[in-house]
């Protein structure tokens, strides 16, 4: 057996963030209309906020694998949706809990079932563990359901068909591929399976298969200051109005998450981020970036609304100022078309600009998108105080801890001053914090959002044409 990691919060402190293990579902954590939700992770940002750390988000699959990165340092904190059980005590150390839910056979209602009464619909279904007699139920691998069927097999007396699924099967794959007719039974726990029953109204989740069972996240158990912040954080937050309207948006809310799943630009059902999706591949093959990079970009600067505009006058989806929108193009920043061609065109020329100094391309966008974010002058003034006050260990073409560092002292006299400097002071916290929020965005659109190559490739036709 390999050595648990060994890492408690004092070191996750000074490291400066918080690695979660989540999992990619319709409650938990996913993508809607180009933003990072779900109850875990809405959780997990006040409890970063609260041990004044970042949080990085591993999405992953399977508890049993969960557990083994939690263990191999992966993570910091398991932050599924864990029952509580003696198993999973000998490996891991439960948080305070969360709530309590209980677990329910889900199962297709009767193809005629709008036509029936409640009674002719119960009597078409499963109802008591006994009628499971001899048929197939899947569950999902090391969860605990497939260890609640087996005991319920052994309580009635009966063989029970227990089916567990393999862990690349995401948490709601069985309760899809029951309403969809590929599997007849499956277990999950009722919060869960209530809000996917609003999706799809065949499924019956009326059969309880369990007692009440504590839902709590995990850490190592060689983390118990960790284990006791958050369990101090937990037991304040649950006092607070704050948690019972985190859960109540996600588990509470059926016209919400209905609208929610059946959207297109839901990343569980849907491979969409906003309606301009298509304006911005074509921006993209004319930048060479990734779409999804672009899109990260634009919702950084606008979330999608094409009506936005700031306190300092800059409006549009690219959020241009007047003065460059029409540099590049757009005489009506309210047009999505065009907001998206002049900020695309200001983005190519502060490429083309950075390339003669930053020949390395990860770098280079980096000041790329700190120009964007705070005007080319002051990225400028940065990289020559770097050349004049750097040592030999620092590089005026890295940007991490270096043209980043004296961007950041572009608020001190002592060197806004300096003779050097054209474009004089600037409090330069934004441009730093935006290149990290653009380039964490991306990540998580990677992960949730798919790159259509044939859609892709369409627009390449497209732009190829005119």
């Amino acid at each position: 057996m390999k050595p648990i990691y060994r890492l408690d919060l004092e070191a996750i402190v000074r490291r400066g963030y918080i690695r979660a293990l989540v999992d990619n579902n319709s409650t938990s954590y996913f993508i809607y209309r180009g933003r990072a939700m779900g109850y875990e992770y809405e959780l997990l940002q006040l409890l970063a906020k609260q041990l004044n750390v970042k949080l990085k988000i591993t999405v992953t699959n399977g508890v049993d694998h969960a557990i083994q990165q939690l263990q191999a340092g992966e993570g910091d904190i398991l932050a599924f949706p864990l029952t509580i059980n003696k198993p999973r005590k000998e490996l891991i150390a439960f948080t305070q809990p969360h709530f309590n839910t209980y677990q329910v056979l889900v199962q297709r209602k009767p193809e005629n079932w709008r036509t029936l009464t409640q009674d002719k619909i119960d009597a078409a279904l499963v109802r008591t563990p006994t009628a499971l007699s001899g048929k197939q139920v899947h569950v999902m691998k090391g969860t605990s359901h497939a260890m609640r069927m087996r005991n319920l097999s052994d309580e009635i007396g009966m063989d029970i068909d227990v089916m567990e699924d393999t862990v690349v099967v995401e948490s709601e794959g069985l309760i899809r591929q029951v309403a969809t007719g590929e599997i007849e039974y499956a277990v999950a726990d009722h919060t869960m399976a209530q809000v996917n029953a609003a999706y799809y109204p065949n499924l019956d989740v009326r059969t309880v298969l369990s007692m009440s069972q504590q839902i709590a996240w995990g850490v190592r158990k060689n983390s118990p200051a960790l284990l006791q912040a958050i369990d101090e954080w937990l037991r304040e937050i649950k006092k607070a109005p704050t948690f019972m309207v985190i859960y109540n948006r996600y588990f509470k809310s059926p016209r919400t998450s209905l609208s929610r799943m059946r959207s297109d630009y839901f990343s569980y059902g849907g491979n969409r981020l906003s309606p301009y999706d298509y304006m911005i591949k074509q921006g993209a093959l004319r930048l060479g970036w990734d779409w999804r990079l672009l899109a990260a970009v634009v919702y950084q600067e606008s979330k999608f609304d094409p009506r936005g505009e700031s306190w300092a006058g800059a409006r549009g989806l690219m959020q241009l100022m007047p003065e460059t929108a029409r540099r590049f193009g757009a005489r009506d920043l309210n047009d999505p078309q065009q907001s998206i061609r002049a900020g695309v065109g200001y983005l190519k020329y502060l490429d083309r600009y950075w390339t003669k100094s930053i020949p390395d391309s990860a770098e280079r966008l980096k000041f790329v998108l700190a120009s964007y974010n705070a005007g080319l002058s002051h990225i400028l003034d940065a990289k020559k105080l770097t050349e004049k006050y750097s040592d030999e260990r620092e590089d005026s073409s890295q940007w991490d801890g270096h043209v980043q560092s004296y961007l950041l002292k572009k608020s001190d006299p002592r060197f806004y001053r300096d003779p050097l400097v054209s474009a004089g002071y600037c409090k330069c916290e934004e441009p730093v914090n935006y290149i990290k929020d653009v380039l964490d965005r991306y990540e998580e659109y990677r992960v949730h959002i798919k790159d259509d190559v044939i859609d892709l490739q369409a627009v390449q036709n497209s732009v190829t044409a005119r």
